[in-house]
């Protein structure tokens, strides 16, 4: 398995990964604007023929999370705005490095103060990395946050 920095020509491949693995789904366009934005938070993982098996998709918050705003006492940080790894491809520890390699960009090059996260609350086995692995702790539960109506937990860890 290598994990390196995204490129344009993997958005395809990271979009495949998304539509198999996650109810939600995002345009080329919005993987584009990550991957153009922050060139250094978002990562692939891919196998030994070069095929995306995992990524991460991540950014820096550029607006208050709560009312959309620009913030006044703005603390730079971090948002995962998603991870997935194929499920063939899954308990391999890529979703964990996928994630630290992420973070170690926010921090080093954005000095972001802290990472957020969106996380179902349905989704145990997510909720046991971030939790348990990385140290992640639940900030707040946002009621519907999903498409289909299920609560999510939003996630932070300070670096």
């Amino acid at each position: 398995m290598n994990i390196r920095a995204v490129r344009v020509e993997d958005l395809a491949g990271m979009q495949d990964c998304n539509l198999h693995n996650l109810p939600e789904n995002y345009t080329m366009k919005y993987y584009l604007y990550h991957a153009l934005s922050w060139p250094s938070l978002s990562y692939v993982a891919e196998d030994h023929n070069g095929r995306i098996v995992g990524y991460i998709l991540a950014k820096m918050e550029e607006v208050d999370e709560q009312d959309g705003q620009p913030p006044t006492n703005h603390v730079p940080h971090g948002h995962v705005t998603s991870i997935s790894v194929m499920r063939s491809y899954r308990r391999l520890g890529l979703a964990k490095k996928l994630m630290l390699q992420s973070q170690e960009a926010m921090s080093s090059i954005y000095r972001a103060a802290f990472v957020s996260l969106h996380v179902r609350k349905s989704n145990r086995a997510a909720l046991g990395l971030y939790r348990d692995t990385l140290g992640f702790t639940v900030k707040n539960i946002e009621e519907k946050y999903y498409a289909d109506g299920e609560d999510a937990y939003a996630m932070q860890l300070t670096f």
